[in-house]
């Protein structure tokens, strides 16, 4: 999947493992997102609308398994652990000329490797009301702009009232958490494809690596290094 490839809204008959072993994958489903590192697949069951797409150059590999075949009965959307052995599973029941009875063993044993981890999903909404729609805007394009509402609403010609009040009426969130989850949203893509916390807090406009960490603690309830599984990053 080249940078910015969108395979727009669907749905499959089968129950899918959706996992991108290199770059970043990112599904969405009617209220939630989750951005998947190469640490974690995720279990898309059979029916559930739902659209993926890669922030930048990703490869993306996925299991199909037929519902009446299949243990799993898992409702909604659910994050795995994707170490090793899962990998090497995946590739082997990507072979197309796999025989019935090799088929269902493999399968047996990737439903027995699915371990259900936690995974936030982090989904920024959008201001309906135009001026702070443009604002949004701007802020996803470049979540390191430190501007108040106040400065912003000398640009836009809105009130620094009326702005927070189209961002909790149009995002359901007040204005400071509306930008807090937006830049998370923006570090985790980053962080995926292993750049360095600094660079990634920085980028998204955090005075110091330690402060994003807490914030990224706060939203995920794990530190970057341990969310995506890389020892002796930034704690």
């Amino acid at each position: 999947m080249p940078s910015g490839r969108v395979f727009d809204w669907h749905t499959h008959e089968d129950h899918q493992l959706a996992w991108a072993p290199s770059g970043v994958l990112t599904v969405r489903t009617g209220l939630n997102a989750w951005v998947l590192p190469p640490t974690r697949a995720l279990w898309i069951p059979a029916g559930i609308p739902h659209e993926a797409l890669s922030a930048g150059n990703a490869t993306m590999r996925a299991v199909y398994l037929r519902p009446e075949r299949c243990p799993v009965r898992w409702q909604a959307c659910t994050p795995v652990a994707a170490g090793p052995l899962l990998a090497e599973i995946i590739g082997y029941l990507e072979d197309p000329s796999l025989d019935r009875q090799k088929r269902a063993h493999g399968e047996s044993m990737l439903v027995d490797l699915l371990e259900p981890v936690t995974l936030a999903t982090i989904e920024v909404r959008m201001p309906i009301e135009e001026r702070a729609k443009a604002v949004a805007q701007a802020l996803s394009d470049d979540p390191s702009d430190a501007r108040t509402l106040a400065d912003w609403g000398r640009d836009v010609g809105a009130s620094e009232r009326t702005l927070a009040r189209a961002f909790l009426t149009g995002t359901g969130l007040p204005f400071g958490h509306w930008r807090a989850l937006l830049r998370l949203r923006a570090a985790t893509v980053a962080l995926a494809t292993g750049e360095p916390v600094t660079n990634v807090a920085r980028k998204v406009g955090y005075e110091s690596t330690s402060a994003f960490v807490a914030a990224f603690r706060r939203v995920t309830g794990s530190t970057p290094a341990a969310y995506f599984g890389r020892a002796g990053e930034g704690r």
